[in-house]
């Protein structure tokens, strides 16, 4: 087993550089001036901000930048306010060391470590996510077994207008419509946040968070939903359709014991195979989610980083989202294993 997540996580490596390069090729190619985001002052001239652009390496090649990203150079103290003084910057700006050491580099906008900014943001986006990802494929699996099971009849059909609402509604325009009805004219639920203001304090209420939770995570999860309901009644359906189930009823199990132990664990094999990917879907969706309902996660501070075009905070979102699929992906092929004894990882 120990060998096995070796190899798979070695496989993930060049799938790792691979996200990391064409997001930083694409990044860097993107219109606007990051030099007049960071240096909006009347002070400022023509000359001081191409000397500026020089120091921070933007000059460059843009192969060139992202090696200096990943390994390193050694950068003099920058002039951010225009005033000819660097002291002022020492705590901001110096040697970079490069993400393979470990330094993600410095927020070019808020001017502190990109690291301690996503450390700040990732417990919400990781709440966030991984609640949606258990209530989508819990409710989807369970959808998706009684629709199966209930072939035909209006329970299906319910499971069916629930799979086309899933796919079909964008998740943004779900979000405005709950808060408006849920928050502004019922006053049921908050509309944003994790935590009221009027009542926040240093200590976690769980019953506080969980109704802050209750809208997102449903937005959030409902195209999990759509999907692996839909998906699992079908592969249901076709291991039903199989000979070894014929012959299970055939002996005389009772249909609960065919259903537990032939025809739902093998109609879920191919559903675990999903979850890496998923992981990875909800991420990106979590960014819009985070808008709407102003959760604060990674995904409402790479937005603003994009918009103001800081790129370090930009890729140090990338590389965290980039881990987390390829550990998502590892985890499907852990619970594909599980599911079937028949596999052999050695």
């Amino acid at each position: 087993m120990g060998r096995y997540l070796l190899r798979r996580l070695l496989q993930g490596i060049p799938t790792f550089f691979g996200v990391t390069l064409i997001s930083f090729l694409v990044m860097i190619s993107a219109p606007g001036d990051p030099v007049a985001l960071i240096t909006f002052s009347p002070n400022r001239d023509a000359e001081s901000s191409a000397i500026m652009t020089r120091q921070l390496g933007l000059d460059q090649p843009a192969f060139t930048q992202y090696i200096y990203w990943l390994v390193g150079n050694d950068w003099r103290k920058i002039d951010i306010n225009g005033d000819g003084d660097t002291n002022d910057e020492i705590d901001h700006y110096g040697e970079r060391r490069g993400l393979l050491r470990g330094d993600m580099g410095v927020s070019l906008q808020i001017r502190r470590p990109v690291l301690s900014l996503i450390i700040e943001r990732i417990p919400a986006t990781l709440l966030l996510t991984f609640s949606a990802l258990i209530v989508g494929y819990g409710v989807g699996i369970l959808l998706g077994v009684l629709a199966a099971t209930y072939q035909g009849t209006l329970i299906d059909q319910f499971v069916r207008i629930i799979t086309v609402i899933g796919n079909a509604i964008p998740a943004f325009w779900l979000g405005l419509v709950m808060i408006i009805f849920f928050s502004v004219r019922a006053d049921l639920l908050p509309m944003s946040g994790i935590q009221d203001i009027a009542r926040r304090s240093n200590t976690f209420d769980p019953i506080e968070t969980l109704r802050h939770m209750i809208m997102p995570v449903f937005v959030l999860s409902l195209g999990t939903i759509a999907f692996v309901s839909r998906f699992t009644r079908t592969e249901i359906l076709e291991v039903l359709a199989q000979d070894y189930i014929r012959t299970a009823r055939a002996k005389g199990l009772a249909e609960r014991i065919v259903w537990r132990r032939h025809a739902t664990r093998n109609a879920l094999l191919p559903v675990a195979t999903f979850i890496g990917p998923g992981l990875g879907t909800l991420l990106s969706g979590a960014v819009i989610v985070e808008q709407v309902f102003t959760w604060p996660g990674m995904g409402r501070l790479v937005v603003n980083a994009v918009f103001q075009r800081d790129y370090p905070l930009v890729m140090g979102t990338v590389v965290i989202a980039a881990v987390m699929f390829i550990l998502g992906v590892l985890l499907s092929d852990i619970l594909y294993a599980l599911l079937d004894p028949r596999i052999r990882l050695e």
